[in-house]
């Protein structure tokens, strides 16, 4: 009865491509699945109690969003990224971030706008929690998007945070990163309510300098530490 009782246990739950897609895709946000790790189909079955087929295609997914890499004689990895695609992918964010900013100042209503102030407001209290910071973190951007009324713009972004998840750890776990960042989003927020396009888009474009300053002195320690 005990091994009939752990057989069922070990019996996959789920069976939806979209299940799997968004079980790998957490892993990798949250470094469960770090850059260079090894993707086994029946190892990952057995991880995440589902059948190897949406697993497959799950994988499919990712690769073709470029967030895995099929290596010949190797099999699929979480794709690593060098400096330059790093630096590529912070150069791109500066522009788009800034551009949400920017239609944000122009088309935010006042009850949007009051959202992103209390969202700042309440990230001051938990400047300290990287980790939870890190999720307000993408809430606040993803609201500033929504506030510019772009979904081509929107798409792009989501497109490039996909991206951005292989990079490892977060800036916001770095010393003093975590208040600096929460005003950053401030003076954006404040730009916005001023109606101020071209100022908030400088102010984002700030807080991604910022954070890809950070993103640099975090790889150097990798290397020196």
């Amino acid at each position: 009865m005990a091994a009939q009782k752990e057989n069922i246990a070990r019996k996959p739950s789920r069976s939806s491509g979209r299940d799997a897609y968004e079980l790998l895709l957490e892993g990798i946000e949250n470094g469960a699945l770090p850059a260079g790790t090894r993707l086994r189909e029946t190892e990952l079955a057995q991880r995440f109690a589902l059948s190897r087929t949406p697993i497959r295609e799950a994988l499919k997914r990712l690769e073709q969003q470029g967030l895995i890499t099929h290596e010949p004689h190797q099999g699929m990895a979480v794709t690593s990224l060098d400096y330059n695609q790093i630096a590529e992918l912070y150069a791109l964010r500066e522009v788009l971030e800034g551009t949400a900013a920017r239609l944000a100042a122009q088309h935010a209503s006042a009850i949007e706008i009051s959202v992103l102030e209390e969202m700042v407001a309440a990230d001051r209290a938990r400047i300290e929690d990287a980790v939870m910071l890190a999720r307000t973190n993408r809430a606040f951007h993803q609201q500033l998007r929504d506030a510019g009324r772009n979904q081509y713009l929107a798409q792009a972004l989501e497109n490039l945070r996909l991206s951005l998840a292989l990079l490892p750890g977060t800036t916001l776990g770095a010393p003093g990163r975590g208040a600096s960042s929460v005003e950053d989003h401030a003076a954006i927020v404040a730009r916005i309510a001023a109606r101020d396009p071209e100022g908030a888009e400088a102010a984002a474009r700030e807080h991604i300098r910022n954070a890809f300053k950070t993103r640099i002195q975090l790889l150097q320690q990798r290397f020196t530490g």
